[in-house]
């Protein structure tokens, strides 16, 4: 599938919905092209993490995957999802509880050349890529406690 422009950016892009765990390790990548909206990409992440990891129950997310829809597929798939929001009146960046371990998680992945940009043609090569500078990840933290 061949990445389609994003409708605000005008690039051709994709986008990486991922599941980690507290400690950041990945859990499950979807990447998707850039014309799909969070809650459909989060909606495929949520079926492949409920088969493949079956015994989860407590997600956290931000607001933006705040959608109707997808809660109610979280509900079907029997999950409890929770809501990391800013705080009323919040200017500029401040750590949010439980969402600076998917931002460290995206920090240890554009670590790598290739992740910073999307230079691959096909999503599963990207995807593959993903998993290969995650794998360096484990493998670096496991060498070196």
């Amino acid at each position: 599938m061949p990445s389609r422009p994003s409708s605000t950016l005008q690039i051709v892009g994709r986008k990486r919905h991922i599941a980690v765990d507290t400690d950041g390790r990945l859990l499950m990548v979807n990447l998707t092209t850039a014309d799909i909206s969070d809650s459909a990409g989060a909606q495929a992440t949520l079926d492949a993490i409920r088969k493949r990891w079956p015994w989860i129950k407590h997600l956290f997310a931000d607001a933006a995957y705040d959608r109707l829809k997808l809660m109610d597929k979280a509900a079907y798939l029997q999950f409890v999802i929770e809501i990391i929001r800013r705080r009323d009146g919040q200017k500029g960046f401040e750590v949010l509880p439980r969402r600076w371990v998917i931002e460290r998680t995206f920090g240890w992945m554009i670590r790598w050349r290739r992740l910073v940009r999307d230079y691959e043609r096909r999503i599963d090569v990207s995807t593959a890529m993903i998993h290969v500078a995650m794998a360096g990840v484990l493998i670096r933290r496991n060498a070196h406690p």
